[in-house]
Formats: C-alpha cells, structure tokens, sequence
C-alpha cells in the first residue's frame, strides 16, 4: 500500500511546506494570525497548534516518544505562536527521523491505541495511520495556506514537483 519513500517524500514535503507557512505567517501581525477566520480550528495560529498537536500524537504512536499534553478539545490553543516557532522544526525532524527509518515491513499489521476522540480503543493497520498523518497535514495546512492568502501573505507553491531536493534552514 505505501513504502518507506513515500513516507520519506511526505516527511520532506512536510518539513518544506511548513517552512513556507511559517515564513509566510511570520510576516503577519500577531493579532492578524490570531484572528479567528472561520476555520475548523479557527484562525492560523490556532490552526497550527491543532496540527502539531496531531503530529505529536500520530509520530508517538509510531516512534514511542512523546506525543502531546492536551486532549483533542484543547489542541487548537496547546501551542502559542512563540512554541510553534521554537518546536516544529524539531518536529519535523523527528517525523523526518522516523520516515527514514522505516522498513517496509513497518506499514504491516495493525496499530492500536485508545482513541480520545471516538472515546474508544482503535485497531487500525498501520499503513493507514502513516497516510493519515501526511494526510493530515496537508488537510490542515491548505486550510492555513488559504487564511494566509486571504491576509495578504505569499506561502509560495505546494505542488510536489517543485519540492528542493533539500530542504532550506529554518533561519
């Protein structure tokens, strides 16, 4: 179903899609990221919190580290602007990490774990949980994409094939 390269391409294209977003958000006054603009989880930076909130929980399901403090219900306000700028690099190399250490027999079987959210324990195979992370992602950060767009902010393209071969520093 997917292999350890498409985990890896989605890890860069991660970590690279996230640089431009928080550059482009960077640019922002705090009281314009923080407007709330009728998202699911609200304004931008709301937003991002929600998505490294769901990023931690997915990787520590996958690499046994840590995953996030809050519940689903307080994801959207766990990280401020100051946390989110200091902690996703981080983040997206430990994700990078993972990805690069994948083995194909990895996306076999089954993963459970007790689900917050549906209130109940989940089984469900381990390929899609690692699609569901990257898909994730790219679900929110279109959202973010469109808010930053709309308060006049340039994120820069998001289709694969203009991804760099590498990806650029954070500073």
């Amino acid at each position: 179903m997917i292999t350890p390269a498409y985990c890896q391409t989605m890890a860069r294209y991660n970590a690279w899609q996230n640089l431009a977003l928080f550059r482009a958000a960077g640019g922002l006054r705090d009281v314009d990221r923080d407007l709330d603009r009728g998202a699911f989880w609200g304004g931008i930076t709301t937003t991002l919190s929600h998505l490294m909130w769901g990023d931690l929980i997915w990787i520590a399901r996958f690499d046994g580290g840590p995953g996030p403090e809050a519940d689903l219900n307080g994801s959207a306000k766990a990280y401020d602007w100051q946390v989110l700028i200091g902690a996703r690099p981080g983040l997206d190399a430990r994700i990078a990490a993972w990805a690069w250490t994948t083995a194909a027999d990895d996306f076999e079987g089954e993963l459970t774990w007790f689900s917050g959210a549906a209130g109940r324990q989940m089984t469900v195979p381990r390929a899609l949980c690692a699609m569901q992370m990257f898909n994730h992602q790219t679900h929110h950060r279109g959202q973010v994409h469109a808010m930053l767009t709309a308060a006049g902010a340039r994120p820069g393209d998001t289709d694969l094939p203009f991804m760099p071969d590498e990806v650029p520093e954070w500073h």
